[in-house]
């Protein structure tokens, strides 16, 4: 089982490089994990943005730009657009974002004529964290595509975060439905969902992982919260997956996380016809190169 993102990415150098496609790759950060990433054997590289503006930056951080490919595009949305088309055609296995904007890059990939959305997906963001303070990786979703999602998308929701817990390593995972209390409360429609989605765990109807809700925050993570409050499950206080209620509960987990306990992150769209690295334009190189790392392992 893969318990830190330098156990990822040793992994994944054992697999066949990848070919990742980053979207207006023109700034450090983005060129700088793809330098990162295929100096350590996991990607091949193609950059599409403005070919001077990725010179610069190499020069600025003494990177060679020979070892990307370098799609020359001058203007921002078109780069996109042709980075889409890259894995459309075949010429790419990963998507990333660069210093585009997530609205920009999502319309990209959600366009009906020349997106990468198959017909009736759901399109979902996974994110892996390592928070010092919990002694192995936490699967999460969605911090940042599905605003308020409903029954059906919270479903779909759980069953990424179980396939990419598994591709992780954790053959039954342990997943969390979250909403503000561990009581069934008909009022409040986190825990309605989430006590529907964990019957039809017990059903089969959702496989291969131990599923429960409403569950706490608290009780999810602490073994002792569990034990004060005297709740019998397989999932509490030992979450391997937390399924948020909604955006704005992830979005505020994922970057206390990161900004308050230092946590590192790798994150991704799923759903899509191959994985589309999504991180924030404020994240840093380590966390972008674990994103592709994730997204490598995960991608066909």
């Amino acid at each position: 089982m893969i318990t830190n993102f330098d156990q990822l990415i040793e992994q994944v150098r054992t697999k066949p490089r990848k070919r990742l496609v980053a979207a207006w790759a023109v700034d450090d950060h983005t060129i700088s994990a793809a330098r990162f990433a295929v100096e350590k054997g996991i990607v091949e590289a193609i950059l599409v943005g403005d070919q001077k503006k990725i010179a610069d930056v190499c020069a600025h951080e003494k990177i060679d730009p020979s070892i990307f490919t370098i799609v020359h595009v001058e203007e921002e949305l078109k780069a996109i657009s042709t980075a889409v088309d890259m894995i459309n055609n075949g010429a790419g296995d990963i998507l990333m974002k660069g210093l585009c904007s997530s609205d920009k890059y999502m319309r990209a990939i959600l366009n009906k004529e020349r997106g990468l959305l198959p017909p009736k997906a759901v399109l979902s963001h996974v994110t892996v964290v390592s928070a010092p303070t919990y002694p192995k990786l936490l699967i999460v979703s969605d911090v940042a595509v599905i605003p308020a999602p409903d029954l059906s998308q919270k479903t779909a929701m759980t069953n990424y975060v179980i396939q990419v817990a598994k591709a992780l390593g954790i053959e039954k995972p342990k997943v969390a439905l979250l909403a503000a209390t561990e009581q069934m409360l008909p009022g409040m429609q986190a825990c309605v969902d989430a006590a529907m989605i964990a019957k039809m765990a017990d059903r089969g109807q959702i496989s291969g992982a131990y599923v429960d809700g409403p569950l706490a925050l608290d009780v999810a993570l602490d073994m002792e919260s569990a034990k004060t409050k005297k709740l019998e499950s397989p999932v509490a206080g030992d979450a391997d997956c937390i399924v948020f209620p909604n955006i704005e509960s992830g979005n505020v987990f994922f970057k206390a996380v990161t900004k308050l306990a230092k946590g590192e992150l790798a994150a991704m769209v799923v759903g899509a016809k191959a994985p589309c690295v999504l991180t924030s334009r404020g994240d840093t190189t380590t966390s972008k190169l674990n994103s592709i790392a994730l997204a490598a392992l995960m991608a066909k």
